[in-house]
């Protein structure tokens, strides 16, 4: 009998919640009128605007932002872009560097060290810059390196280099050769810095 008047009373309640639903029983039941709607407050309302700190250039590396953002303000990225040339201009498309999200596949252009300045010279084919300039720089960006032959163009132009770096590729095979368990990043080399002299050739002296 219990079991029956439970079962009933279910059914009913099971009726008047589908009915109220369904728009059976009409819609004045527990209906309650939404307030109206105001715009007070809102229609002087202004849209945020962009700071206006990144420069605006004459081409669309926002594909390499999305991981690279560091280099919207980097000094390398803002002159080059201004002569409309981007990104894939130097280092190509990169669409598989760009669509790994392990990020092991390289770019598809990097520069060894022998390799920057017929790079750079592709474009830039007279150095002019006064030899006083040329030595001032030279101290104040890269000291420690003593001989004339292993400076080359970024060492003292713009600052086109990660500052932590979660893996390390051969530049001339495009090999991965630094991605320990464990060490997720690697400051870059400080040029301005002395660097310890234990008889190991530094990687990225030898593969940025």
């Amino acid at each position: 009998m219990k079991l029956a008047f439970g079962t009933t009373l279910l059914l009913v309640l099971t009726m008047l919640l589908v009915g109220y639903g369904t728009g059976f029983w009409g819609n004045d039941l527990w209906a309650v009128a939404a307030p109206p709607l105001s715009l007070e407050g809102f229609l002087d309302e202004k849209l945020p605007t962009a700071s206006g700190d990144e420069p605006k250039l004459n081409v669309d590396n926002d594909a390499c932002y999305v991981c690279h953002g560091n280099y919207k303000t980097e000094e390398f990225v803002v002159y080059h872009g201004q002569d409309e040339v981007g990104c894939i201009d130097c280092h190509g498309e990169s669409l598989d560097h760009r669509g790994d999200e392990d990020n092991i596949t390289p770019p598809e252009k990097m520069y060894a060290p022998e390799g920057v300045g017929k790079m750079c010279g592709a474009c830039h084919e007279d150095h002019d810059a006064p030899a006083a300039k040329v030595i001032a720089r030279w101290q104040e960006r890269c000291p420690t390196k003593t001989d004339p032959k292993t400076i080359v163009c970024t060492d003292c132009h713009g600052a086109h280099r990660l500052k932590f770096r979660t893996v390390w590729w051969d530049k001339k095979t495009g090999k991965l050769i630094i991605r320990k368990e464990g060490q997720r990043t690697k400051p870059a080399l400080d040029l301005t810095a002395k660097q310890p002299s234990d008889g190991r050739p530094d990687p990225d002296l030898e593969t940025r």
